[in-house]
């Protein structure tokens, strides 16, 4: 059995806390990604258990037609104040903001409403660029949505399941929230995330930066979906592709990319440099925001699973809060370094560490590094979670499920 709600405490709590501060809560990330019903179903359902009357909810979702004449920053407006609750705090949620025109003049004039506390979501970056982040400098918070977690999939399951199982299941669906209700059906899953990806190339990357050579763009995505965990720099990606026939220029490449992140289809992971202390600007690597949009696209071919596995703990990570770099030591490497507040873990992930020769490979980057920060080895391995040589090795599945943690 699935559970039909799947209740996303990380984000709930985080606009829980933020209920009633006067800043504007912005909800981003990937479309599909569970926006949507974080504010419209779960926290809706929260306020009405405070006593909070359906009146002082307001929620405008402009992806609905039948919200066309809102499509202008003057109508949205004028319609939400028709709403309002006097002399009551109204909660404001408008979805899918981006959808109105100058929607950022419409934002602003509700922020600064006493009786108003607002909350909009967006499927790309663009919307906290340019005047919105002008007009709000300072007066925003950011909750950026990613797709479910492993351990919200394990949880989803109201029978027991092996882990294992369901890993397998999660590096080949994926963790948008629908695709678990379609129960591993492949057809479906698949013309699911062929809707997924069309919607954020046509409409969060193609018609928002107006791209031109939509079939150039096609193979950048190929390319990077094809060498998460790999440095990838604009230079190799048109060498590949003008190798190969499509000549593109590095300028392009880059723009291209740029569009990747601001659609939220990939995340971008910089370097630093643990011994000079300074973060570099070169041969970043990029991990995809869902394996499912990596598989509909490349199939299952080429699945490198240690560089999956990267993935995975990389987006863990970026759930749980942490800043995150790809680590430089001298000539070694180190997978992440993951800050904190003032925590700060050097961390190493390895599909399996049984030979001596991946153990060695993988703790010496570790071992260089000549500070008391904590390291760490994630791996798919049993019967792991402990230490040696001041070297935390722990099971992977364990700390997705928080079984375990770095302390």
């Amino acid at each position: 059995m699935i559970k039909s709600t799947i209740i996303r405490n990380n984000y709930l709590n985080q606009l829980i806390q933020w209920k009633d501060h006067q800043v504007v809560k912005v909800v981003t990330g990937i479309r599909r990604s569970g926006k949507s019903t974080l504010l419209c179903t779960l926290y809706k359902d929260y306020l009405l258990s405070q006593g909070i009357s359906n009146r002082q909810i307001i929620v405008i979702n402009l992806e609905s037609i039948d919200n066309e004449h809102l499509y202008h920053y003057k109508g949205l407006y004028n319609h939400i104040t028709k709403l309002l609750v006097p002399n009551q705090k109204n909660y404001v949620i408008i979805d899918e903001v981006q959808n109105a025109v100058e929607f950022q003049k419409a934002v602003d004039s509700l922020y600064i409403k006493d009786n108003v506390d607002l909350y909009i979501t967006g499927s790309n970056a663009y919307i906290l660029s340019g005047e919105l982040a002008t007009l709000l400098s300072g007066r925003y918070v950011t909750i950026e949505v990613l797709p479910l977690s492993f351990k919200e999939i394990v949880d989803s399951r109201s029978s027991e399941n092996q882990l294992d199982v369901l890993y397998r299941d999660y590096l080949r669906w994926g963790g948008f929230p629908y695709v678990i209700q379609l129960l591993n059906d492949e057809k479906l899953i698949h013309q699911y995330l062929e809707g997924i990806y069309n919607t954020i190339l046509k409409k969060d990357i193609i018609a928002r930066n107006k791209v031109s050579d939509i079939f150039v763009l096609e193979d950048v995505i190929r390319f990077v979906f094809d060498n998460i965990g790999n440095i990838v720099s604009s230079k190799k990606i048109s060498d590949t592709l003008t190798s190969s026939g499509r000549k593109v220029s590095r300028p392009t490449v880059d723009s291209y990319l740029n569009y990747l992140v601001s659609g939220y289809a990939v995340y971008k992971v910089n370097r630093y440099d643990i011994k000079g202390k300074e973060y570099l600007k070169s041969l970043e690597k990029y991990y995809v925001t869902d394996l499912g949009l990596r598989n509909y696209l490349l199939g299952f071919r080429n699945m490198d699973r240690g560089h999956i596995l990267e993935n995975v703990i990389y987006l863990e990570l970026k759930r749980r809060g942490y800043e995150i770099y790809i680590g430089k030591y001298d000539d070694k490497e180190i997978d992440f370094v993951a800050k904190n507040n003032d925590e700060v873990y050097y961390i190493q992930v390895a599909e399996t560490i049984k030979s001596n020769d991946t153990l060695e490979r993988e703790s010496v980057p570790l071992r260089v590094i000549k500070d008391y920060h904590r390291r760490v080895i994630m791996t798919l391995d049993y019967d792991v979670n402990k230490s040696f040589d001041g070297i935390i090795v722990m099971n992977a599945l364990d700390w997705l499920t928080l079984k375990v943690d770095f302390s």
